[in-house]
Parts: C-alpha cells; sequence; structure tokens
C-alpha cells in the first residue's frame, strides 16, 4: 500500500477548498444522517456520536460541525465514509468500517456522511459516485477509494493511512488469519489450505498467509514419515537429494530451523542441473515457513547466494 501523502488520487485533480465549510456566523445545525437515542448524550466535543457504537470511534459528520472534525483530524486521523440510505452497496461497506473502527480503539475516526443531507460536503469532496472513503490527516484530505473493497484492501489503507499520520500502533489480528492457523493447529491441512490461498488471493504479499501456506505444504510431505529413520538414512547418503530434502523438513519442525538450512546449503554446493535447482526452491519453500524477518532466515539467504556464485 503507497504512501496515502505521495499517491496521486481524487484530489490531484485540483486543490480542495475546504474553506468553504467553515461558516463566518455559526449555522443551524443539518439533520442528523441517523435518529439518536432518547437517552444518548454526545460526549463532549464530538459531533454527532452514533448510537450503540462507541463516541470514540464513530461520529455523524455535517457541514455545520465539519470544523470541528478538521480539528479532530490534527491529532487523530479521520476517514470520512459517504454514503446515502438508498445506496445498497453503502449498507455493505458501512458496517465493516464502523467494526474496524472499534476494533482499531480509537487509533482513527469514522465520520460517517450523508450525501443526500450534506449536498456541500459531498461537492467539496468532489463524490462521483458512494459509497466512497476519503481520509483527512492534520485538516488536509488524502487518498482515498471508493467502492466496496475487500477487507484485506480496507485494513492495508487503514494502516498506510495510520502510517502517513505517524500513529504507531499495533496492527489488529486478522480473523481470517486465526481461522486458518487454528485449522493447521487442528491437523485440517485442507481448510488450512483453502483458508490461506483465499487470504492470499485478496492480499498477494500477506506474509502471515505465505508462511502457513508454505506449513501446510511441509505437513504434507512428512506425513506418515518416521523421523528417525528419515534422519539416519540422510546420514547414510549425504548425496540423496530427496533424503537430505526430507531431513531438512524434520529439523525444521523440531526446532532446528538453521541445521536444516545448512543442510541444504551444502548439498546445493555438491550439485548441478536440475537436482540443484530442486534443492534451492525447497530451501525457499523453508524460508517461508519461518517469515522474512527471522534472523535465521537472513543469514542463510546470504550464505545461499554465496553458494550459488
Amino acid at each position: 500500500m503507497s504512501d496515502p501523502r505521495t499517491t496521486p488520487s481524487i484530489f490531484t485533480r485540483g486543490a480542495v477548498d475546504l474553506s468553504a465549510l467553515r461558516p463566518a456566523a455559526p449555522a443551524k445545525p443539518a439533520a442528523p444522517s441517523r435518529p439518536a437515542a432518547p437517552e444518548a448524550t454526545p460526549a463532549a466535543g464530538v459531533p454527532g456520536t452514533v448510537p450503540g457504537v462507541n463516541p470514540e470511534t464513530v461520529i455523524d459528520v455535517t457541514e455545520a460541525d465539519f470544523q470541528a472534525v478538521l480539528e479532530r483530524s490534527l491529532t487523530t486521523p479521520v476517514l470520512l465514509d459517504f454514503w446515502a440510505d438508498w445506496c445498497d452497496p453503502c449498507k455493505k461497506l458501512s458496517p465493516v468500517l464502523e467494526r474496524l473502527a472499534a476494533e482499531y480503539g480509537g487509533a482513527w475516526i469514522l465520520g460517517k456522511v450523508n450525501v443526500d443531507l450534506n449536498p456541500r460536503l459531498a461537492q467539496v469532496f468532489r463524490v462521483q459516485g458512494i459509497p466512497q472513503v476519503t481520509a483527512v490527516i492534520g485538516g488536509q484530505p488524502v487518498e482515498g477509494f471508493s467502492g466496496v473493497l475487500p477487507e484485506a484492501q480496507i485494513r492495508q489503507y487503514i494502516d498506510a493511512v495510520l502510517k502517513a499520520a505517524g500513529v504507531d500502533v499495533a496492527t489488529p489480528e486478522d480473523p481470517r488469519l486465526d481461522a486458518a492457523d487454528d485449522a493447521l493447529m487442528t491437523g485440517d491441512l485442507d481448510e488450512a489450505e483453502a483458508a490461506y490461498r483465499k487470504i492470499l488471493a485478496e492480499s498477494p504479499a500477506d506474509a502471515a498467509a505465505e508462511s502457513g501456506l508454505a506449513q501446510v505444504e511441509l505437513h504434507r510431505r512428512i506425513s506418515g514419515v518416521d523421523p528417525s529413520s528419515a534422519l539416519a538414512k540422510a546420514a547414510a547418503d549425504r548425496d540423496d537429494v530427496a533424503a537430505q530434502r526430507l531431513a531438512a523438513d524434520i529439523e525444521v519442525l523440531s526446532g532446528q530451523a538453521p541445521d536444516a538450512y545448512a543442510r541444504l546449503i551444502a548439498l546445493i554446493k555438491r550439485t548441478a542441473g536440475d537436482d540443484r535447482e530442486a534443492v534451492r526452491k525447497h530451501l525457499l519453500s523453508l524460508f517461508l515457513v519461518a517469515g522474512p524477518e527471522d534472523p535465521a532466515v537472513a543469514g542463510a539467504r546470504r550464505a545461499l547466494a554465496s553458494a550459488l556464485f
């Protein structure tokens, strides 16, 4: 995900004049986009809080109180969700945004803008179709998106906005990964594989899903294998490519990944042609199991490069 402050967006067509939304005199507030609960009292300084949700995470935004929203964005990123009652796609996107706003615990604010009740806001933000989501950081609008995106892409967008705003927060757990990991832990490899592949279809660069899928393949390779016999066979013939690869798999699952990497790198030095390429690919698959940030992987990659070149 690119930095929203530097990526071309809908705002590159010209400057967005937000000053038009700063009335010279107090204006009568527009009707709220949702009926307020009789007992609900908006939190101090929070315009149009939405009933039933944390007032610090989701608010209703109107033209009359937009200045307060701009001021709020000076300290906390605000994501504006432009929607309308008649918009069916909006009914799919808005609940996801509201849930994520609560999940991130106030790291960013979701501002709900009913375009029918706030046409000037829709005009200023050049809303050509809804739903449209636009972030405001430090009082200035940045890159947004239109339409309904997969949740994984929405999360990536939110994380990019937070990074652009200098907000350092822990990324919430992804329930899709939790479900896939649970399937892997219980030995349901088919379900785990399907879950990891679904995540990768939506987020091709998801390192956790790549690692999970590599673990599924690793468990399948050693299914029904006797570890002691496999290691003994590899020790008896150092140039048996299949035996060495299987031994490396067992070492990784036994918590001896550095030994597995060293085993295969040594084999690469002794092989050539198709055998060498097969061992190299096998080693890369084991790197995926550990993940790119594992220090042992970093060292093994350097050793692999030296062995190849």
